[in-house]
């Protein structure tokens, strides 16, 4: 099963019965996308209407199930980004950010929205220290807060902040007190500072499972870079709902990434969320104009580098393979998610594959004696210029040499 023919090739540890048989994936996992939110919530990103309902429609032509468009009572702007995305005809269920305020919930339901996350500070310190509230003013607000929105016909996720740095029996006994209401549909899992290690986000939401009998769902963010893998986690021990941005982006170090954590869970685990990673790479780009930032290079699943090689083993390997095996090189194709086929560079590392491959792609009829020649210029140019040689260099380069030894190109 690590094998998926002319998809993925991973380890098949990964799908040994001794390893599957601690999985409890919830039947249906469902993706959260809030990068018009939390997302926008990253210093220097500022959405408009437009760009807002650009994202929101291609998040659903992707197959994201819920849309969080925004909190309505940051601006008229984002309250009009909200209506609009709601009168768009989307698949995707619509969600709005609210304090646990009645009149944000009127405000989100007058603009047209499925459902609403619901937050207050989960943990005592950031109750007690940050707002200044006691647990009972806060259940006591929760609960009016998500009897209000019921009483309206939305959807309630609680979202209790910083949750993930609370004493679980502080946790679990607000929650109970809030859940007993009975107005809440699911608990989000909030790890506001990304404090969570995986064991630990696993076993919380298994204890949240086992007391409060509701879904799950999780929030994490990327402050000691474990958000997908605690997201993976959490999903492992029955979460339900995986909050997420395009590219990551969110406050300080921003949020779990939608496009590793999908194609992990497509390829590592076999869980397929319905999502269509093809159209990854569109998004991704998209997002990053609009926020006016570039994407890594080397960034998992959507880097314009991650397809390719400059050192001379793996494309000699390639050379070989790519025609009937190009999986033996690869963990999973190019276009799974939009990408281009891997791009051979030469410089300093290249060996003579390289040169050889390189030749093809422009059409150059390279004598086998001039391939070590060629080879060394471009060792020297890539030296001296610090950097990996253009096709033109490649081009002029090639043609020198094979003049130099009295041929023509």
């Amino acid at each position: 099963m690590g094998y998926h023919e002319k998809e993925w090739w991973v380890s098949p540890a990964n799908y040994e019965s001794e390893v599957a048989a601690k999985f409890e994936f919830a039947p249906k996992i469902e993706i959260l996308d809030t990068t018009l939110r939390d997302g926008e919530q990253q210093p220097r990103v500022v959405f408009s209407r437009q760009d807002k309902v650009k994202i929101a429609k291609k998040l659903d032509a992707m197959g994201v199930h819920r849309i969080e468009a925004g909190n309505a009572v940051v601006s008229s702007e984002d309250a009009d980004a909200i209506k609009e995305i709601c009168s768009s005809g989307l698949k995707a269920e619509i969600y709005s950010f609210t304090r646990n305020v009645v009149k944000d919930i009127e405000l989100a339901k007058a603009c047209g929205v499925d459902g609403v996350l619901c937050e207050v500070p989960g943990s005592e310190h950031m109750l007690d220290k940050g707002m200044k509230w006691t647990v009972e003013k806060a259940v006591k607000a929760a609960r009016e807060t998500t009897a209000a929105a019921h009483e309206l016909g939305l959807k309630v996720t609680f979202f209790p902040a910083d949750g993930s740095r609370a004493s679980l029996p502080f946790l679990l006994d607000t929650l109970e007190a809030i859940t007993d209401g009975g107005h809440l549909d699911a608990v989000a899992l909030v790890d506001t500072f990304g404090t969570f290690s995986p064991e630990g986000a696993a076993y919380t939401v298994r204890k949240l499972k086992e007391r409060l009998n509701k879904p799950v769902e999780a929030h994490f963010h990327e402050d000691f870079g474990l958000s997908v893998a605690t997201t993976l986690a959490a999903l492992q021990a029955g979460a339900s709902v995986a909050h997420v941005t395009v590219n990551g982006i969110g406050e300080r170090t921003g949020n779990t990434p939608i496009e590793p954590l999908i194609v992990a869970l497509k390829c590592l685990y076999g869980v397929d969320t319905g999502i269509d990673t093809e159209k990854m790479l569109e998004l991704s780009r998209e997002v990053a104009a609009l926020c006016n930032m570039q994407i890594p290079p080397t960034k998992a699943i959507v880097g314009e580098q991650i397809f390719g090689w400059e050192t001379g083993m793996p494309v000699g390997m390639w050379k070989n393979c790519r025609d009937e095996n190009p999986l033996v090189m690869l963990p999973y194709l190019w276009t799974m998610t939009g990408q281009r086929e891997p791009y051979i560079y030469t410089g300093k590392k290249s060996g003579a594959a390289n040169i050889l491959l390189v030749a093809e792609e422009l059409g150059i009829d390279l004598p086998e004696d001039c391939i070590k020649p060629l080879n060394a210029k471009i060792k020297d140019m890539a030296i001296e210029k610090k950097r990996d040689i253009t096709r033109e260099e490649f081009a002029e380069l090639a043609e020198s040499v094979v003049r130099s030894r009295g041929k023509e190109v």
